[in-house]
């Protein structure tokens, strides 16, 4: 086994999980809303019923361990490529997932050096003085991570905070970061900042952001404002962190609303006891609660892949404003998560960009 992965976990830590599972007290809630006001009460009391019974982690955790794991400034997957010479690639996930959301990628980019870092502060990444970092303060740890392991320039590929991650790397490093591909282009455009010469099409998706985050930013405000009240209840109580998390990988895959014809149950349940048995819920939140600095005046050049089910998708012309666009693809499928339920689309927006630098 790679000294490099993850330490498996104690078994005192993985039976006090299950005896809390099964200590699951439900609270009584009005009947017949389903998802509509968040998680789905019966839905959760099933999941914790078989996560308590049913699920093993341990085969879980063997299947991660074995993915090709190296240690520098934070633990990552690197997967090299037979080529010596071969482009590298950089892969930043986001928030509420981990490295993990990438699992069906790697075998699709094996002409590449893949990273997948573990952003610090989330689930396998390798502990940081101050628990957490801003999405500035990670993009220095992945850039001195690329270094140590000897790329000195690569494609960065990002969704989500990873987006936020990407910018500031691209800011800090622009001789480094030879192209993007990018899943969105990051609300803090939207939200701070906004230009004032917007066109019409662009207004409606101010419109589209504002009427999203206040339908469903809820997590996003309490997480930027109050992070520490949320992380004492979800970090003591697996059901409260299955609830807050899996009512995200439901309403923001392109699922039709059964979040199991994306993720099976064990996926499901691998992805939210990452977060458990490395206690890294409190310490996710904090590029939430730590603002960026912003986008880099000249940006390397872009390519954008985009997902009809992601949370709130910018026209090209809003991108335009912050990013060197030079191909922007709208799929017909996939949502936030598109690197787990969209590979092979991903993988040919991963390959555009490996092109550009070329062209």
């Amino acid at each position: 086994m790679n000294h490099h992965a993850p330490e498996p976990v104690a078994q005192d830590v993985v039976d006090d999980l299950r005896a809390r599972l099964r200590a699951f007290r439900p609270v009584p809630l009005p009947g017949g809303w389903g998802w509509r006001r968040g998680v789905d009460p019966e839905y959760l009391a099933d999941l914790v019923a078989y996560w308590a019974d049913s699920y093993d982690w341990r085969v879980h955790e063997d299947r991660i361990r074995r993915l090709p794991w190296t240690s520098t400034a934070t633990r990552a997957i690197h997967q090299r490529s037979p080529s010596a010479g071969a482009q590298a690639v950089v892969l930043l996930h986001g928030w509420p997932d981990s490295v993990l959301r990438f699992e069906r990628l790697l075998p699709l980019l094996t002409e590449f050096h893949v990273v997948a870092p573990c952003l610090p502060g989330f689930p396998f990444a390798t502990p940081v003085p101050g628990y957490g970092m801003s999405a500035d303060e990670m993009a220095v740890a992945v850039a001195e991570t690329m270094a140590a392991l000897g790329h000195d320039r690569y494609v960065v590929s990002a969704g989500d905070v990873g987006c936020d991650v990407a910018e500031a790397l691209a800011a800090r490093h622009p001789a480094r970061v030879a192209a993007l591909h990018l899943t969105d282009v990051s609300q803090h455009h939207f939200r701070f900042g906004l230009p004032g010469d917007l066109s019409e099409a662009e207004r409606a998706y101010v419109r589209r952001g504002q009427d999203w985050q206040a339908r469903e930013g809820g997590y996003m405000h309490e997480q930027s404002t109050k992070p520490h009240t949320l992380a004492a209840a979800l970090g003591d109580s697996p059901a409260g962190l299955a609830a807050w998390l899996v009512e995200k990988l439901r309403g923001w895959t392109d699922c039709d609303g059964d979040v199991e014809s994306v993720f099976t149950r064990d996926e499901i349940l691998t992805w939210v006891t990452a977060y458990w048995v490395t206690g890294t819920i409190g310490t996710s939140f904090t590029p939430y609660a730590t603002a960026s600095t912003g986008s880099a005046r000249r940006t390397p050049p872009a390519v954008f892949t985009i997902y009809p089910h992601d949370l709130v998708n910018a026209p090209r012309e809003f991108a335009e404003r912050f990013f060197d666009v030079r191909i922007w693809r709208e799929e017909r499928a996939g949502g936030h998560f598109a690197a787990w339920e969209q590979p092979a689309r991903y993988a040919a927006g991963v390959h555009d960009a490996a092109r550009l630098p070329a062209a």
